[in-house]
């Protein structure tokens, strides 16, 4: 089963490769009101369980933040999609996924550094904005074209003073907690905006970080609990 959105579906493949064989335990961290990975993952044989304040209603959902989540025992594997940068204490909740895998578990990021959205990636992704469908809510991407035109700052301190604002956490910072507390098996950079951007595919996005036109600002992470 392939996941019904263009982000989730991008990077499946690859969270898929991580995970521990089936059947394992697994819990997803954020899973958004779409419920992210969990319908793949249970497609696959898996136990699986999303937990998200806003999660679908009903099993394998909880809603509720995964610092409150009082799971009937421990699992083999915890999958966090775009979901560590605007948690309230990274610290808290890496400490609470670590007390949840057992010894050998996975945890499988996937997350956005946003201290590399610079002005040339923003110009970038705003030059391959297309309009909303009727009925559709324009993306977060849309949003900051408005919001920016309309504060007349410098591109740096317009987004640095969002990121302030919304209490996001940087991927390097992301990733020293991580080590800090997991065994690292890979870190790479990569494609992140395509996801927002429906004329524009994943190896266009590569093909202009690798030319040096726009930054990586995706990551890729992979541990293991010692």
């Amino acid at each position: 089963m392939i996941p019904d959105d263009r982000w989730l579906a991008a990077s499946w493949p690859f969270v898929r490769g991580q995970l521990p064989p089936v059947p394992a335990r697994l819990l997803e961290v954020g899973c958004g009101r779409l419920g992210g990975f969990v319908p793949a993952l249970l497609d696959e044989g898996y136990e699986a369980v999303g937990v998200d304040p806003e999660a679908p209603e009903g099993l394998p959902y909880r809603r509720v933040e995964v610092e409150r989540y009082e799971p009937p025992g421990s699992v083999e594997g915890v999958v966090a999609s775009t979901s560590l940068h605007h948690v309230a204490d990274l610290g808290e909740v890496l400490d609470r996924l670590e007390a949840l895998l057992v010894p050998g578990g996975v945890v499988v990021v996937l997350e956005w550094a946003w201290e590399r959205f610079d002005e040339a990636t923003a110009w970038w992704c705003f030059a391959r904005l297309v309009p909303p469908a009727p009925g559709e809510e324009p993306s977060w991407l849309h949003h900051h074209q408005e919001r920016w035109a309309a504060s007349g700052q410098p591109w740096d301190d317009y987004v640095r003073a969002w990121a302030a604002e919304e209490g996001l956490h940087p991927g390097a910072a992301i990733v020293g907690e991580l080590d800090a507390r997991f065994s690292r098996q890979l870190h790479a950079e990569g494609p992140y905006y395509f996801g927002d951007l429906p004329a524009t595919s994943e190896a266009e996005e590569q093909a202009a970080v690798d030319a040096g036109q726009i930054r990586a600002g995706g990551i890729r992470y992979v541990a293991t609990r010692p």
